[in-house]
């Protein structure tokens, strides 16, 4: 292998990656393992964040090796789950309590309380986010009270979210969190350089624990040598949903992308203007290359490839995740059943954390297909009450380009164009996530002049065009409606 290489650490929320891309976008290894969930109680969602690195590491060394060795590697690219919170000891550099993960619903009574407190407006006017337990502030608040390892580092405790727990391992002591990253915590203002000091007071955060904010695109530090065999510099970080929309080419406004994961996401880049949601979406930090921000509405469905596997894990519906596509074609429609999926409440534009999850329309003639089909329906759904949001927010979308583990189902592709009225697109690599990162290091390494130079790294596309028949989309969107109005 004679060419030098870009190398993506993707970690997500149920595995950990690595992979290695040519700069012409051809991604030529992968490395993956799987992370461990830990549901301690309802509603709580963990993870090790020492398994994260000790897996991270693994699927590196794997892909360096196949790379032909270190100095095979031009730049490493970050990108990760967001929100997800990780408090480690300064001094050790091992971590004092399980991550919290960004589906974790624990803060729901203390979010309450900071709404009814009457502070939501300053923390949407200021962050552009809505008062919830998706987000990191109030996780980090909650370890500080509940866990005594935490409460007790004093000047040693790090908070970080996953990108910054890993450049700390990687470097040996670099604190540095990007902007995409820091923009998902709720102690950042949109339009500020680093931390605010009053949202940090508001939350009870110590701003002392938190990282350095920095751009996602430079050179940020390297490895330690020994790691993975010499010093490699890390040059591209990014949150996973940023990253993917970044991957997908989807930098204009009114360019959206959703990427369907295990929850899904809808990006529609907003360039320089600061964006302002009347209809709960969200506002977020798009990338800031050389100090200067561009952002994005965003959208959150908390439950989607994570519904797939609960059908399979616990209903036994399912025997594998690929096989929901041929029974929900097994039956001609869901015969009257309609799955609203809240497994971890509801996200946009509801905003109901204690939301649960409800099947409606069963009867004697109702079989496994119909409630597989169900779930598979309530996807391009949810994505079609965003749709209506974004639009009311001025924000329409022209087209929709997908990605992600979810999106390679044809059957849920087709059923996005046809809920929605819209050409979908998918890319013919569906890991854009990862694609994404390669680019932002491509772009600290100085291997491209910016992120449209990068578009060369870009994947062809497959199209879905919208045939479903007018009434019996009608018939859908009613029996939708139904179910949210409940």
């Amino acid at each position: 292998m004679s060419e030098r290489l870009l190398l993506v650490l993707d970690e997500g929320t149920t595995s950990t990656r690595a992979m290695l891309y040519a700069p012409d976008g051809r991604r030529v290894g992968m490395a993956q393992r799987e992370l461990t969930q830990y549901y301690p109680r309802p509603g709580w969602v963990e993870h090790d964040a020492a398994e994260i690195w000790d897996r991270t590491l693994a699927c590196a060394r794997e892909m360096v090796d196949q790379a032909g060795g270190a100095d095979r590697i031009v730049a490493i690219g970050i990108t990760n789950q967001r929100e997800t919170v990780v408090a480690w000891d300064r001094r050790t550099g091992e971590p004092l309590a399980r991550a919290i993960v960004w589906q974790d619903r624990r803060t729901a009574d203390a979010c309450a309380a900071l709404r009814e407190g009457g502070h939501e407006r300053l923390v949407q006017e200021r962050t552009g986010l809505v008062i919830d337990p998706y987000f990191s502030a109030t996780k980090m608040r909650w370890m500080l009270d509940n866990v005594p390892d935490v409460a007790g580092a004093g000047d040693a405790l790090a908070f970080g979210t996953v990108e910054s727990w890993l450049v700390w391992k990687l470097t040996g002591g670099l604190h540095v969190s990007d902007a995409s990253n820091a923009s998902r915590t709720q102690l950042m203002a949109l339009d500020g350089a680093g931390w605010d000091a009053e949202l940090c007071t508001l939350f009870g955060v110590p701003m002392g624990a938190l990282p350095q904010i920095v751009d996602n695109a430079g050179m940020f530090g390297a490895t330690l040598p020994d790691l993975l065999g010499g010093a490699i510099p890390i040059c591209g970080l990014a949150g996973d949903q940023q990253a993917a929309t970044i991957g997908q080419g989807r930098l204009a406004p009114g360019e959206a992308k959703a990427t369907l994961g295990t929850g899904a996401f809808i990006l529609t880049p907003m360039g320089e203007v600061l964006p302002r949601s009347a209809h709960r979406l969200l506002g977020t930090v798009l990338c800031q290359i050389d100090g200067r921000r561009s952002y994005a509405l965003e959208g959150s469905i908390f439950v989607a490839g994570s519904l797939i596997q609960w059908l399979r894990d616990r209903l036994g519906l399912i025997e594998a995740a690929e096989d929901s596509d041929a029974i929900a074609r097994s039956v001609p429609d869901n015969g009257g059943v309609y799955m609203l999926p809240a497994l971890s409440g509801l996200g946009a534009p509801y905003w109901q954390p204690e939301a649960t999850g409800t099947i409606t329309g069963l009867t004697h003639g109702t079989g496994r297909a119909h409630i597989v089909r169900a779930a598979l329906e309530s996807m391009a759904h949810q994505v079609q009450d965003l749709g209506r949001a974004f639009a009311a927010d001025g924000a329409p979308w022209t087209r929709l380009r997908i990605d992600g583990g979810m999106s390679a189902n044809d059957w849920i592709a087709q059923d996005l164009a046809d809920i929605l009225g819209l050409t979908v697109e998918r890319p013919a690599d569906v890991e854009t996530t990862a694609r994404g990162a390669a680019m932002l290091a491509g772009v600290g390494a100085g291997l491209f002049s910016d992120l449209a130079a990068a578009g060369a790294m870009a994947s062809a596309l497959v199209r879905f065009e919208p045939a479903m028949e007018p009434a019996r989309r009608m018939e859908r969107l009613a029996g939708w409606r139904k179910l949210i109005k409940g």
